[in-house]
């Protein structure tokens, strides 16, 4: 199912938000970088979940699971960079 840019928003923005809390960085990011990271770790989830299910974005409840792994795969990424131990 297609949910447009605005559900992409608002499902990237509470998975980059959830996932920032998780790896310890909401208080060094705001709103709009945690859409960001919301949405990039969408397509990342999307991808990796995508090579072993077949639709892992098929409702609002897998798309915002989808975000979060992702978002969480790549605040990871982001804190093995940034020296950040958290």
């Amino acid at each position: 199912m297609t949910w447009g840019f605005l559900g992409w928003i608002i499902i990237g923005g509470i998975a980059g938000w959830v996932a920032s809390m998780i790896k310890g960085r909401d208080a060094q990011m705001g709103i709009l970088l945690n859409i960001v990271v919301g949405i990039i770790g969408g397509l990342l989830g999307g991808w990796l979940l995508g090579l072993f299910m077949d639709d892992p974005m098929s409702n609002i409840f897998m798309s915002f699971i989808t975000c979060l792994v992702g978002a969480v795969i790549l605040l990871t990424i982001v804190n093995m960079f940034s020296g950040s131990r958290r």
